[in-house]
């Protein structure tokens, strides 16, 4: 077998490690720059002492709590929301006839695959037209129709690998279809329903662009970061910046530790 030149390795190495760099580098500046402020001393650039003074006003500001409220009522009921649909259209195609599952899924999956500004736009046309006041409902009604592909992959790939044998035993068995639903079928598949509401409930939790379109007079955590840094950079934002990636880390973490012990008794 023909090894690869040392060369080769090195430069694919260094390619990994720039990539790394590029993309942690600004996420660990902002988290120290949430403790150490720069600051101006005797006309050097300087970090001030540690300080968690930006916390502290970032958690009496009434704006910015108003608006994580907001985000987080999006995001919980537009996770749950999500799951019921997923649920539901994942049981209609492992049932349904070819032609008709693919004409479904190529639906619910339609509104992902589009850029974000298309759906927006979309969701704000069909809206005005129906004489529908833009707010909180409108954010999660576009929320939704923006996660439900992605929780019904995940639902969908666990209810595929349970196959039907399990439903067959337990109605041979003499339970109901609803008895073996509850008891048998989401069972088998809570690992998929709890790692697809975490990661619905991140994404949701993080989007900007259809909100924008749909938000009327609401305002999320996002959108208000965003109004914060048009009039500059303040130490607020570096220590809202840090809590969002320390609660994005910790998601990401417990739907890896749910799908490896899906893995594991798989």
């Amino acid at each position: 077998m023909k090894q690869r030149a040392p060369f080769i390795d090195t430069l694919l190495g260094l390619t990994a490690l720039t990539g790394l760099i590029a993309l942690y580098a600004p996420l660990l500046a902002a988290t120290v720059l949430s403790f150490f402020q720069i600051v101006r001393v005797r006309g050097k650039l300087g970090f001030a002492p540690f300080s968690l003074e930006p916390y502290t006003a970032l958690l009496t500001n009434g704006e910015i709590l108003s608006a994580l409220g907001t985000s987080l009522i999006v995001a919980v009921v537009a996770s749950f929301a999500s799951l019921v649909l997923a649920l539901m259209f994942a049981f209609y195609f492992v049932s349904a006839r070819r032609g008709l599952g693919t004409l479904m899924q190529v639906m619910v999956f339609l509104p992902f695959l589009l850029p974000p500004i298309i759906t927006g736009l979309s969701l704000l046309i069909a809206f005005r037209e129906a004489e529908f006041a833009r707010g909180l409902a409108t954010i999660i009604i576009g929320h939704i129709v923006f996660i439900v592909p992605v929780v019904y992959r995940t639902v969908l790939v666990r209810l595929q690998l349970l196959g039907g044998s399990l439903t067959e035993a337990s109605l041979d068995l003499g339970a109901s279809h609803v008895q073996t639903l509850f008891h048998v079928i989401l069972p088998q598949m809570r690992p998929a329903l709890i790692s697809g509401v975490l990661l619905a409930f991140a994404i949701s939790f993080d989007e900007t662009l259809i909100t924008l379109f749909v938000a009327g007079s609401e305002t999320t955590l996002p959108i208000r970061l965003w109004a914060m840094m048009r009039v500059g950079f303040v130490p607020e934002i570096n220590a809202l910046a840090t809590l969002i990636l320390l609660f994005t880390a910790a998601i990401t973490f417990a739907i890896g530790l749910i799908q490896r012990g899906q893995a594991e008794r798989a």
